[in-house]
């Protein structure tokens, strides 16, 4: 059955998981990591999505990603994994199937989901055994090597709702 479309979704940030073809360990090297972290830049640059955390585990990643606003989360996953899939084929000449069909996600609504999804991903190296801290693994923002989009500012907390906190 396919998932309906959901229409816009730039104005929302979410949570995205996706694992390649089999759970095979294709991204475990330099070469294929590196790639799609640059595929992951390059559309952020290219202002398709706003870009916030990420990690790339050996076979699947991690991404909190905000659509462009006159974009779908769909069509943002799809520069992702299809940008990814041809430059692997042209630049790697890797031969099969490169991603499982479709993906995960969870709509982020407040600054507590996001720290929250924030944490997962850094730690998911940390907890695979990877790393002892998530600065010390190289493929993911918590390393600080990379250039990134900030919170949203619909999820920042405002004056006023720091000031009820107190």
């Amino acid at each position: 059955m396919t998932i309906p479309p959901r229409g816009q979704t730039g104005k929302s940030t979410y949570f995205v998981t996706s694992s390649t073809s089999g759970k095979e360990n294709i991204l475990q090297t330099d070469r294929m990591a590196n790639l799609l972290i640059q595929v992951l830049l390059d559309y952020r640059e290219q202002k398709k999505y706003l870009l916030h955390e990420f990690v790339v585990m050996p076979n699947h990643f991690h991404l909190l990603i905000t659509p462009a606003e006159e974009s779908t989360l769909e069509k943002s996953v799809q520069f992702v994994k299809g940008g990814f899939s041809h430059r692997v084929r042209k630049e790697l000449g890797f031969v099969g199937e490169v991603w499982q069909t479709s993906f995960e996600d969870r709509r982020i609504r407040e600054l507590a989901d996001y720290q929250g999804f924030a944490e997962y991903i850094h730690q998911n190296p940390v907890r695979a055994g990877f790393v002892s801290k998530p600065e010390d693994y190289p493929y993911g923002s918590a390393s600080g090597r990379f250039q990134l989009d900030e919170i949203p500012q619909r999820l920042k907390p405002t004056a006023r709702a720091i000031s009820t906190q107190a």
